[in-house]
């Protein structure tokens, strides 16, 4: 079995994750499920945190953003330093390292113009992003550095292999749970809650699978708790849950632009500001905060169920038995309690727990599957869930300094 590291800060932003996992090459040519072993979180110092919060608004200038991505990769090179000390870890056990670095932006494709566009136009390379159809993004945390001072070979930056051929990568967790799930006769929902939430439909035939961001997550929350409760989040929704949802706010919630996006569609901190939440708090000032906190988690589950619904195709829906959560959204039984609720009656909502994978760390466990995938050249993307145009192998890769061949004397 291969040892395997992974690391995810999501979109809230609220500290970095590291896990030690293992699998290996099954006989159908995938990794195994992955089998998860060890996880920590350690937060982003204040001082580099205080560097980064601006960089999400593209308040950083070109000299910053250069320095900004070295001192990401750094931080995130000590957080793994500190968990392959706490758990007498060697990097020269690890195969592989996977992570996707600290998102700052991304764009989503324009599916419509891209499935209009002639080969031709496709073949014009540069016009695929000057005109603006193909995605991008922008993610910190410099591969070199981070595989340098961790001496592990490191796969980062997945999303942009699947943006050349048109797919959203966003969400990326398909290729984890098509691994965890491929060998089950029925289909298997996973739902990941964290800044942004989304939903995955799992599937032994990849050509039969679907994933997109649903919107909000934590983000809207956390947001409204930061203005109104004077603290980073509503701790286990307990102020939520005295709450009654006000149905005229979270019905003005779900005509938000975010949801006349095409499927697969994808979100970022952009769509669900504290500008957008402020303005929101301001109009329905007149509502307790408890009525406010509550409705807003009933908007995290309205709209993932809703979009669930409508984008997943019934036959397949109603075969499901299980809903897989994970995510920082776990912790808040609120926002579970609305999602089963509205949820259809066949399908049980449960945490990842109940397959082995602390909800925390589930991010973790896909970038490092999908690392120990890149090095074995195997295609990572699942192209009927992102819209590519074909499957590829996603990542950039920087090897470990101790692999290096031919080293001889400095001096």
């Amino acid at each position: 079995m291969a040892l395997i590291m992974g690391m995810n800060s999501g979109s809230s932003f609220d500290g970095i994750d590291v896990i030690l996992a293992e699998t290996e090459i099954a006989e159908d040519g995938f990794p195994k499920p992955t089998k998860f072993l060890k996880g920590g979180s350690y937060p982003w110092p204040k001082e580099v945190e205080d560097m980064i919060v601006p960089a999400f608004d593209n308040k950083v200038d070109m000299v910053g953003l250069t320095r900004l991505t070295y001192i990401a990769g750094a931080q995130m090179a000590e957080a793994v330093r500190q968990f392959m000390k706490e758990n007498g870890i060697d990097p020269r056990d690890i195969e592989v390292l996977g992570v996707d670095g600290q998102t700052l932006y991304q764009e989503q494709p324009d599916h419509v113009k891209i499935a209009a566009m002639t080969d031709a136009q496709k073949d014009d390379w540069v016009h695929r992003w000057l005109n603006g159809p193909y995605p991008c993004g922008y993610q910190i945390g410099d591969t070199s550095v981070i595989a340098g001072l961790t001496n592990i070979t490191t796969v980062t930056n997945f999303r942009q292999a699947d943006h050349v051929w048109g797919g959203s990568a966003a969400p990326l967790m398909q290729y984890f749970d098509f691994v965890l799930f491929r060998d089950k006769e029925e289909p298997t929902l996973t739902l990941n809650i964290g800044g942004i939430a989304n939903v995955h439909l799992a599937y032994k035939d990849r050509r039969k699978m679907v994933a997109f961001d649903t919107g909000p997550g934590n983000l809207m929350s956390d947001n409204a708790a930061r203005r109104l409760l004077g603290q980073p989040c509503d701790y286990d929704g307990a102020v939520a849950a005295k709450g009654t949802v006000n149905e005229k706010m979270l019905a003005e919630f779900m005509e938000h632009e975010f949801f006349k996006r095409p499927v697969p569609r994808s979100g970022w901190k952009y769509d669900f500001s504290e500008e957008y939440s402020d303005k929101m708090l301001d109009k329905y000032s007149h509502l307790s905060t408890e009525d406010i906190m509550a409705t807003i988690c009933a908007f995290t589950a309205e709209a993932i169920v809703r979009n669930m619904n409508d984008y997943i195709p019934q036959d397949m829906l109603k075969r499901v038995k299980v809903m897989y959560a994970s995510g920082g959204g776990v912790k808040n039984p609120t926002i579970m309690k609305y999602i089963q609720e509205k949820l259809p009656r066949n399908i049980r909502l449960t945490s990842s727990d109940e397959i082995g994978i602390p909800p925390e760390y589930k991010e973790a466990c896909k970038f490092a599957t999908l690392a120990y995938s890149t090095m074995n050249n195997i295609a990572d993307n699942i192209p009927a869930a992102c819209h590519a145009s074909q499957y590829t192998i996603m990542g950039k890769v920087s090897f470990a300094p101790w692999k290096a061949k031919n080293v001889g004397p400095l001096d």
